[in-house]
């Protein structure tokens, strides 16, 4: 056993590096870590090519240390044990209990002492020797004096210490492993693992006498004990068919004991790992799906963008699949992590704290699971600085300490508490009942969501590219495009066709600028004219090297989109359903410097106040308003297009209202600065003549006369609209645009489109799932018939 006087020592520096020490030497090794920890038998496993393992009395019991210790060690040269904190320390108020010296002494395994000796001398033999005779049971065979100093400093140690230095490992400042808020980076997030436990196995062999720290690993007596064996613990069915249990992992998922596979293995499952960063559908015949702990929080707006994992993890968790989700399997489980908008088959919402939790506890079940039963106990630990709320469903997973915690169900179990389930295999036998007794998957192991049975289409690609004019092709009744749906005007059409006129010669902006100055009362120096407000995201996402840019979803997708594709990480942040999808600023992260928000919002259709959308605002900070819908509200209220504030800009479209999407005529509007960082991005003649034309006729006061006639009969069509959906019984969210979110339940989509009817699915908004889609405004007659096709079932 490799342990430490305290935690800080190197333990894991050398016992990693010894590992791969002797492996190199050619022996055959197998690595164990004492404790519940995660991160270190990841390192362990690079180091020997073999499972790193976990020995922890607490979470497995006394009397299977020692057996899992054989089993571990089966067919092996040599077992190195990496101890926990100081030698001596385990359970707070237990005398002991599960630490370093307590595995040492049930496995009746030698110790070597790391020290780190650079800001000591003498006194590390007072302090060795403290630690040798503290504990009769626990015997100290050796000193690796770590971050050693010069010659005469060892020598003088070397003299103090009673029992034999075997070895001396100067600092090396390559081989120090990166931290972050949970301890170590496991080892599959590093490129550069492999190279790093390479590195130490040199270093360490460099440094260390191998052969005697082989001396002392054969001074340690035979066990009484047999080897723990899985199949023993959860013996498999006669023949049949292997159920498949889906297991996450990947760089996200990578806490979980190599013991919880074996017994499902054992118990007749065929265990197939999937990369949620990765795999955009869970494996195929899935019939169990267990999810682990990693940091999800590291890698939540990547989780986030795979919607059609989440999207088939949510329908198999909600169809009955059996499930386990521990710690990261949680919070992934959840509606949102940190504003990113995860699989929603939990209804609950997690976010990073400031707390860290660490506890040691048992755990009771207060009522029948999926694993458990009504008054059961088990150990466990947690370890997160997340915190969820609610913190527990109806049926809580656990009462720890008293307090209910997780979600649970008879095909579901969902807590913060990891269990090993080696000393509770009841536990894995449960759920490989369960998981035989669940249905047969759908072919080809997709679930409806996933088939596109619930969307009526094949999955999108890239669901942030979705647009509505997509769903409206091959002849569609359209509700799906936020188009007017009369015809343009006659000045507009004029302008138009006359811009052709000038074909000759490269259009000149200068005109759009100075009416749109005229329009809302800015100066031409704070107007851009765009292609569109597609364009202006675009340009937006090129200004600067954004360092935590904020997209406020559900939205428009289009500025996350362009973020993404200029290269930056984007934070969203999830207005929840249950605020009417209202904006709260305090959501949005103090360090944000870049924030879009859309306002009226496309797709809910919630119009933000004013005085809300103004309080982003911070020094250092670009707020970028939406207000492609604007112009459909009578009067513009709540618009931000002519007030003057340093950090903030207004975009604006006018190819939804006139009926030009083709033309893609926009602008962006505001502080002066920025208007003009953006120009700067912007390429030579993007804006064509016909949309300078359009945008010049459009800003007349014969176009606000018109824009504000036709604002009102989208508000008589939309409140007949709503009205006809309260009527039906019907969701929906109260708009403010020239559409309505629609809670229609899933399958309505592809229903819909078997009468050619399109309407936009929500699936591809981030905090939206399949059973929404939105619904564009239209005259009551054409409302009429999907109201009617919504009541025929």
């Amino acid at each position: 056993m490799v342990a430490a006087p305290m935690t800080g020592q190197g333990k894991t520096t050398v016992a990693a590096g010894l590992m791969a020490a002797l492996r190199d030497a050619g022996l055959s090794v197998s690595g164990h870590k004492v404790g519940p920890d995660y991160i270190d038998p990841g390192y362990h496993a690079l180091a020997t090519g073999r499972p790193g393992r976990n020995l922890d009395p607490h979470l497995v019991g006394e009397e299977r240390v020692a057996p899992l210790l054989l089993h571990g060690a089966r067919g092996a040269d040599a077992a190195v044990v990496e101890g926990v904190m100081g030698l001596h320390d385990g359970r707070i108020g237990a005398d002991g209990f599960a630490s370093s010296a307590h595995v040492a002494a049930l496995t009746r395994t030698p110790v070597v002492l790391v020290v780190d000796v650079s800001r000591m001398s003498r006194s590390v033999g007072a302090l060795v020797a403290g630690m040798a005779a503290y504990d009769p049971a626990v015997e100290v065979v050796g000193v690796i004096l770590n971050k050693a100093g010069s010659a005469r400093n060892v020598a003088e140690i070397t003299r103090a210490v009673g029992p034999p230095v075997l070895g001396v490992v100067p600092r090396d400042e390559r081989i120090t492993s990166p931290s972050r808020h949970l301890g170590l980076v496991p080892a599959s997030e590093r490129e550069d693992s492999a190279r790093v436990v390479e590195r130490l196995g040199e270093h360490i062999a460099g440094h260390v006498d191998l052969d005697a720290l082989l001396e002392a690993a054969r001074s340690a007596p035979a066990l009484d004990a047999r080897p723990w064996d899985p199949a023993a613990e959860a013996a498999a069915p006669g023949t049949g068919p292997r159920p498949v249990v889906a297991v996450a992992g990947g760089r996200t998922f990578t806490f979980r004991y190599t013991e919880t596979e074996e017994l499902l293995t054992a118990a007749g499952c065929e265990v197939v790992a999937f990369d949620p960063l990765e795999d955009t559908g869970l494996p195929a015949g899935t019939r169990g799906v267990y999810l682990g702990g990693g940091f999800p929080e590291v890698y939540a707006g990547e989780l986030a963008a795979n919607r059609g994992l989440l999207a088939e993890l949510r329908e198999a968790v909600r169809s009955g699949v059996p499930t386990v989700a521990e710690c990261a399997g949680l919070l992934y489980l959840a509606d949102a992590l940190d504003g990113h908008a995860m699989a929603g088959a939990v209804p609950a919402d997690a976010r990073m704290t400031e707390r860290l939790t660490l506890r040691y506890p048992e755990a009771v079940s207060p009522g029948d699971t999926l694993l458990t039963r009504a008054g059961e106990r088990v150990t466990g630990h947690e370890f997160h600085r997340t915190a969820l709320t609610p913190g527990h469903g109806d049926r809580p997973a656990w009462e720890v300490d008293g307090t209910p915690e997780g979600f649970a169900s008879p095909t579901l179990h969902a807590s913060y508490l990891h269990v090993h389930w080696a000393g509770h295999p009841k536990l894995a036998r449960r759920f490989a009942e369960a998981v035989r007794g669940a249905p047969a998957p759908a072919p080809a192991g997709r679930s409806p969501a996933a088939r596109g049975a619930v969307t009526g289409t094949r999955p999108v690609a890239d669901p942030l590219r979705h647009h509505g004019d997509v769903e409206a092709r091959g002849g569609m009744l359209d509700f799906a495009v936020n188009v007017y749906p009369g015809g343009r005007p006659a000045w507009l059409e004029r302008a138009l066709r006359g811009s052709l006129d000038h074909a000759d010669v490269y259009p000149d902006p200068a005109p759009a600028c100075e009416a749109v100055a005229r329009r809302h009362a800015r100066r031409p120096a704070e107007v851009l004219p765009t292609a569109g407000a597609a364009e202006a995201f675009t340009l937006i996402a090129r200004l600067r090297p954004w360092r935590r840019p904020v997209v406020v979803h559900p939205q428009f997708t289009e500025p996350h989109a362009a973020l993404e594709q200029a290269g930056h990480s984007v934070t969203p942040v999830l207005c929840p359903e249950g605020g009417g999808f209202a904006l709260d600023p305090a959501a949005v992260p103090e360090d944000a410097d870049l924030v879009v928000v859309g306002n009226p919002t496309n797709p809910t259709g919630v119009l933000h106040p004013a005085s809300v959308v103004r309080g982003l605002c911070r020094p250092g900070r670009l707020v970028v308003v939406d207000e492609a819908f604007m112009d459909a509200l009578p009067g513009e209220p709540e618009s931000l297009a002519g007030e003057r504030r340093g950090g903030l800009v207004v975009l604006r479209s006018l190819t939804k209202h006139w009926s030009v999407p083709g033309i893609r005529a926009g602008y962006v509007i505001g502080d002066e600065a920025v208007v003009r960082d953006l120009a700067r991005v912007q390429t030579p003649w993007s804006v064509s003549a016909p949309a300078v034309a359009a945008t010049v006729a459009c800003m007349s006061a014969e176009a606000g006369a018109e824009a504000e006639r036709r604002a009102e009969e989208f508000g008589d069509w939309r409140t007949g609209l709503e009205a006809g959906l309260r009527g039906a019984g019907i969701g929906f969210v109260p708009s403010r645009a020239p559409f309505v979110l629609v809670k229609a339940g899933e399958g309505v989509h592809a229903r819909l489109r078997g009468q050619g009817i399109a309407v936009r699915r929500a699936d591809t908004f981030p905090g939206l799932d399949a059973s929404w889609v939105r619904v564009a405004v239209r005259p009551p007659e054409t409302a009429r018939k999907l109201i009617a096709a919504l009541v025929a079932g």
